[in-house]
């Protein structure tokens, strides 16, 4: 699914489209190397996108109306951009709000402060 050098992948599991759509809400229309390359940079490279978790992932997110696609000619390959409808906007805002509150309540229920 996807890689992670510092982290359990059961602690990622569930933040993948999280991820997608603050990187795409922040960074405008990507394609998916580049939202891989940018995730991973952010993540000081312990966080490492796979194709077969990062594709099904925009894919879904685009099914469900929250993501956008532009095919654009680079010479003899297309390449696919992704962005955010006005719907996925509202949804990054809410899941990332949603996800910080979640970190605030493990960091309770471990008994430990937070940083940030």
């Amino acid at each position: 699914m996807y890689k992670s050098i510092m982290h359990s992948p059961e602690l990622l599991k569930g933040t993948l489209q999280t991820i997608l759509l603050k990187v795409l809400k922040d960074h405008g229309k990507m394609y998916g190397y580049e939202i891989a390359q940018r995730v991973k940079e952010l993540s000081d490279e312990r966080l490492l996108l796979t194709e077969g978790a990062l594709y099904p992932a925009l894919h879904k997110l685009e099914a469900e109306g929250l993501l956008k696609t532009e095919t654009v000619m680079m010479g003899k390959r297309v390449r696919k951009y992704y962005s955010l409808t006005s719907e996925g906007r509202s949804l990054a805002k809410e899941r990332v709000s949603e996800f910080l509150d979640f970190i605030k309540t493990i960091g309770n229920v471990l008994q430990v402060e937070l940083s940030g």
